[in-house]
């Protein structure tokens, strides 16, 4: 049953954070204005579906993106503001344990973190479609890949040496048929190529093809099939959207569609495959750093200081760093080093909860 306490303490939390969201979110649409503003206007996008494919969006993404990092710096601002009010310290004289003025605190928390967790498995992956969409319609920078290599099934490797969205065009196209013994079957090598969008029908230009028949006895290969030409018409069983793929495109994709997405490029052999286990894992890690961050915001917040509210403030902008600084370390090892990116995703949590348990240890009760 909550009390008049319970209720005093998680409205304060509730309206200094969704104040906060607002006041940050709206200073991330007028950057993102003044940045996009004249691609908008040139590519004629429509204000309807600025304001409601884009914008709204754009709220539901990055607000829920940053939600924990907001979070930890509301608790810190309502916090500091009871103790230099002298609030915290009626509450701890009236004989409360410090774990029972956590407890309102944590309710608030668990209401952000089931919320950001409903978010991010069912609504931000759609909401991102939406948002994807419009920037590919109205304004998106141009995809490049260099230096590609992937393997489909029935043993094909395929190679390219870059590609470009603006002109459409693979470079240095290269495609390998193995045998099941490691063998080579068939070898294709063209100048460039280009996919007819939406099927698997490409034009090959300057193209070379060897077809090797091997001696079963000698395992030598004879007769081999050299098939040469400036240009052709072909069919691969992959289109140019399974080669060129943008890093946020699993950011529109479901639980189910994610994991199926990542079983198949691990099967590709794609070096993306860390990134995407990422999004995949952080969508439930980073919404409960909203306990660790809690807890840590009120720990170092509960005491007068000096220094007022700026003080708080200012360790707290110092743990968001520290902890953004973290995430990124961890991200970068596994995908550069070869760390779990479960455990990636989930360091920073398990490091900032230490660190969170200890300042409540030491807090002031």
């Amino acid at each position: 049953m909550l009390k008049k306490f319970d209720i005093y303490i998680i409205k304060k939390f509730l309206t200094t954070f969704f104040f906060m969201l607002g006041i940050i979110m709206l200073l991330a649409m007028v950057f993102d204005i003044s940045e996009k503003l004249s691609e908008l206007i040139g590519n004629k996008a429509p204000v309807k579906a600025i304001i409601f494919d884009y914008y709204l969006n754009f709220l539901v993404f990055y607000g829920n993106t940053f939600s924990s990092m907001i979070i930890f710096v509301s608790v810190i601002w309502f916090t500091a503001k009871m103790a230099q009010d002298s609030e915290i310290i009626p509450m701890m004289f009236s004989g409360r344990p410090f774990t029972r003025i956590m407890r309102p605190y944590m309710i608030a928390a668990t209401f952000l973190m089931l919320i950001s967790l409903i978010l991010n498995h069912f609504i931000v992956p759609l909401s991102n479609q939406k948002r994807l969409d419009f920037e590919e319609r109205f304004y998106r920078d141009r995809i490049y890949v260099e230096n590609f290599h992937a393997e489909f099934p029935g043993n094909q490797y395929v190679y390219f040496d870059n590609y470009a969205s603006d002109n459409d065009v693979v470079f240095g196209l290269k495609i390998e048929n193995w045998s099941k013994d490691g063998k080579v079957v068939s070898y294709l090598s063209a100048t460039s190529a280009t996919n007819k969008p939406g099927t698997k029908k490409w034009t090959i230009n300057d193209y070379y093809v060897r077809k090797i028949h091997s001696n079963g006895d000698k395992n030598e290969a004879i007769q081999d099939l050299i098939i040469a030409g400036d240009k052709k018409d072909t069919s691969f069983q992959f289109q140019i959207e399974e080669l060129a793929i943008r890093d946020n495109r699993s950011e529109t994709m479901s639980y189910s569609e994610l994991k199926e997405f990542i079983a198949k490029e691990k099967a590709k052999g794609s070096g993306s495959v860390p990134m995407y286990e990422i999004e995949l894992y952080r969508r439930t890690s980073y919404p409960f750093a909203t306990y660790v961050l809690t807890l840590i915001g009120v720990a170092v917040s509960s005491k007068k200081t000096r220094g007022g509210i700026g003080a708080n403030i200012a360790v707290g902008l110092g743990f968001v760093f520290i902890y953004i600084f973290a995430m990124k370390v961890t991200t970068v090892a596994a995908i550069n080093v070869g760390l779990s990116t479960q455990l990636a995703v989930w360091i920073p949590n398990i490091l900032f909860g230490i660190v969170g348990l200890y300042l409540y240890k030491i807090a002031p009760k």
